[in-house]
């Protein structure tokens, strides 16, 4: 019951539904045991690449996974960071890798729904083949932050500067494509502004960039923002979700801010080498389950904004489909491209 309030809290009613699968698949989903394989991990070290700087979201669940993980298996586990063209660099060294397991990918809804429509036709690898989906880790929400010296103090005040002087007010993201970077244009859409993207290579430099005023505003995981919004560096002015963040009370919806309709929200998940062997891909969503089943682990994903979740290769596929249907929908209806 709490995986499913926490699912309505955060998402509209389409991606809830097949969030809600996720969550019963991470119910359902059984470790498998030696016997019951053919084949299964191998002795060696597993890698879990992330397609941004270190300091985002992305990153901090990688090095939580990778602890665990490493200390589950008895072997070693790494994160490697290979930052640029929204996740790109990153998720073709996964689909170009060795099909056994050991080469995994710390994905989003950003690198693993949004790229593939955005540059379709034009990536590197085939995502449908040459990634595999191993299980989902965590669904969170995002915060429209700006800079401190920006007036407006309000959802409304930004809709009104934005409308009074189009294409004047930058937005930045962690790469064209990413899900902040989406969710800053869908803003413009429902919103009815007009807004610059300026991409960066990754989340963190971006929430930099705002808080050292080189551009105006962003979408953040709510983590980092906090301390530079106590600090009087950035303000807080909505969260993307159809209801206020656990631990953000004070800051209102996008919709109830200003812009009804304005609904946004995020998943993470664990993807591997297209070919990997049915066995091995159950193996490891199998450990991500219990990593993210262990009390302490719960807490430290918590603080990080984001909803802890697992489920099963196959239930994990189905819902990452559903996602590319869903949002191929709201790129056409909203217009949005790769710039």
């Amino acid at each position: 019951m709490k995986a499913a309030s926490t699912l309505k809290a955060a998402f509209g009613k389409s991606q809830r539904n097949a969030l809600l699968v996720a969550a019963v698949g991470m119910l359902a989903l059984a470790v498998p045991t030696a016997s019951a394989n053919a084949q299964s991990l191998q002795e060696k070290p597993i890698r879990i690449l992330v397609g941004f700087a270190a300091g985002g979201a992305n990153d901090v669940l990688a090095r939580i996974l990778a602890k665990e993980m490493s200390e589950n298996l008895g072997q070693p586990v790494v994160v490697d960071n290979r930052p640029g063209a929204a996740g790109v660099i990153a998720a073709d060294m996964v689909a170009k890798a060795a099909p056994d397991g050991h080469t995994l990918i710390l994905g989003s809804i950003g690198t693993q729904s949004f790229v593939p429509i955005l540059r379709e036709g034009k990536l590197p690898y085939n995502p449908d083949k040459d990634l595999l989906p191993v299980s989902i880790v965590g669904v969170a929400g995002a915060v429209l932050t700006v800079r401190a010296d920006l007036p407006a103090k309000s959802v409304a005040e930004l809709v009104a500067l934005a409308k009074a002087s189009p294409g004047k007010y930058t937005f930045g993201s962690g790469g064209t494509g990413n899900s902040l970077h989406i969710a800053g244009e869908l803003f413009k859409h429902v919103a009815g502004v007009d807004l610059l993207h300026v991409p960066y290579k990754g989340n963190a430099p971006a929430l930099n960039a705002v808080a050292g005023g080189e551009i105006d505003m962003l979408f953040s995981a709510p983590l980092p923002v906090i301390p530079l919004a106590k600090s009087g560096k950035v303000r807080m002015l909505g969260v993307s979700t159809t209801r206020r963040l656990s631990g953000l009370d004070d800051v209102p919806t996008i919709a109830e801010a200003g812009v009804p309709n304005y609904e946004m929200g995020s998943w993470y998940g664990v993807f591997t080498t297209g070919g990997t062997p049915p066995q091995v891909a159950s193996q490891l969503a199998g450990e991500i389950k219990k990593v993210l089943e262990d009390p302490k682990v719960k807490e430290q994903v918590l603080a990080q904004g984001i909803e802890p979740l697992a489920n099963s290769p196959e239930e994990f596929g189905r819902f990452v489909a559903d996602e590319l249907v869903r949002w191929r929908k709201v790129f056409k209806a909203a217009n949005i491209s790769a710039e």
